[in-house]
């Protein structure tokens, strides 16, 4: 019987357990892949801003003053004339009504009948919303068309109270609330997917390699070169025969495919709170970096100078200032080299090493920035 060389053991081990590991790596799926839905919208599938100006009424005498707000004393004349009632704006003199900006978002596909929430905010020098009404007010889109009309009691979080003397105390935003299911939709935005014979996809943040990795993920679906990138932030989407019949079927299957969306390297820095992020493709050349606090401390210590036994005539009693200088450098702070193409963990790692804080850290990552070793853009907020 032939007898195996010990290394030709070690060998068959090393190989089957390479093997293995292979085959895991590769029918494990990667952890950073995200559905397509989180990071693409569809042409068409998307929300629109409405906006109106109204009358909130019913206020107990914390609304505008109409004296100082021309607006509000001109929408009451002419919403009382619309009702059969003649008045001077001049002569009005409540404080019962307050002129406000409503807003809401129009969902994509509603339907007329909908009811939708709307946000009302003051316009004027109202004091407080509570208890307010907003009467009937007409929501228009960018195109100056209406869509929805607004109506209804408000609901407002915050408060303001006033004493006899002045005092006063604010909680939260009293000028501004919400209606739930304030407005209801009048007009739809004409959209039918069932027409379209191609789509474009919209990726939220461009980027070259994710819009060719998500056009490869559509057509692996589909079997046929059906999607291309046409930008780093559009995928062309031209829907097979196929699936003409049933394209909200389609679409629900592509939002649910996988990618692993790409990003530049970026460092983003906000110096105002000290917060750092940092994406993980960072990396740097190779580069010392030595950081180290410097104090100096002057100390004023006064003394008291008696003049002497035989001091002549008219010799007094002296302030002298005694000054002290401390000179104070954190020795413990050592140079430290980062090698080329270190990861971010790396980079992370070596300048807690340095004891810093996160501003330090800012003042260093901008620093390596300026001589030419970070590989990334930074961008400072």
């Amino acid at each position: 019987m032939k007898k195996r060389h010990p290394f030709e053991s070690i060998a068959r081990f090393l190989a089957r357990t390479l093997w293995v590991s292979v085959a895991l790596v590769i029918a494990m799926p990667a952890n950073a892949a995200v559905r397509i839905k989180d990071i693409a919208d569809f042409e068409g599938i998307r929300d629109n801003m409405l906006i109106g100006y109204g009358l909130v009424v019913g206020l107990n005498g914390s609304g505008d003053t109409l004296n100082k707000t021309p607006f509000t004393a001109q929408s009451l004349s002419t919403m009382l004339e619309r009702l059969g009632v003649k008045i001077n704006a001049d002569d009005a003199k409540t404080k019962n009504m307050a002129a406000v900006m409503v807003t809401a978002t129009l969902p994509p596909f509603a339907r007329q009948g909908t009811r939708i929430d709307i946000s009302v905010s003051s316009l004027g020098d109202a004091k407080d919303l509570r208890g307010g009404v907003l009467l009937v007010t007409p929501m228009m889109g960018a195109d100056g068309e209406v869509y929805a009309v607004a109506q209804g009691q408000l609901t407002v979080s915050g408060f303001s109270a006033e004493g006899a003397s002045g005092t006063s105390v604010t909680r939260g935003v009293p000028t501004a609330g919400r209606i739930a299911n304030g407005a209801i939709v009048e007009r739809e935005v004409a959209f039918e997917l069932a027409n379209l014979d191609r789509l474009d996809i919209s990726l939220r943040n461009p980027d070259l390699t994710t819009a060719r990795r998500v056009a490869q993920s559509i057509n692996g679906l589909l079997g046929q070169p059906a999607a291309r990138a046409a930008d780093p932030a559009t995928i062309v989407l031209a829907i097979p025969p196929a699936n003409q019949t049933d394209i909200v079927g389609l679409l629900t299957d592509i939002e649910q495919l996988r990618v692993e969306p790409d990003q530049i390297a970026r460092v983003v820095v906000d110096e105002t709170s000290g917060t750092i992020v940092m994406g993980e493709n960072v990396r740097i050349s190779t580069v010392a970096i030595a950081q180290g606090n410097l104090t100096i401390r002057i100390t004023e210590t006064p003394q008291i100078s008696q003049p002497g036994a035989f001091a002549p005539e008219g010799a007094t009693t002296e302030r002298v200032e005694r000054s002290a200088i401390d000179i104070d450098e954190d020795a413990d702070r050592k140079l430290v080299i980062l090698p080329e193409g270190v990861s971010l963990q790396e980079l992370v790692d070596g300048l807690n090493s340095l004891g810093v804080g996160p501003r330090d850290i800012i003042s260093i990552l901008q620093t390596i920035k300026a001589a030419g070793a970070l590989q990334a853009e930074m961008e400072v907020m």
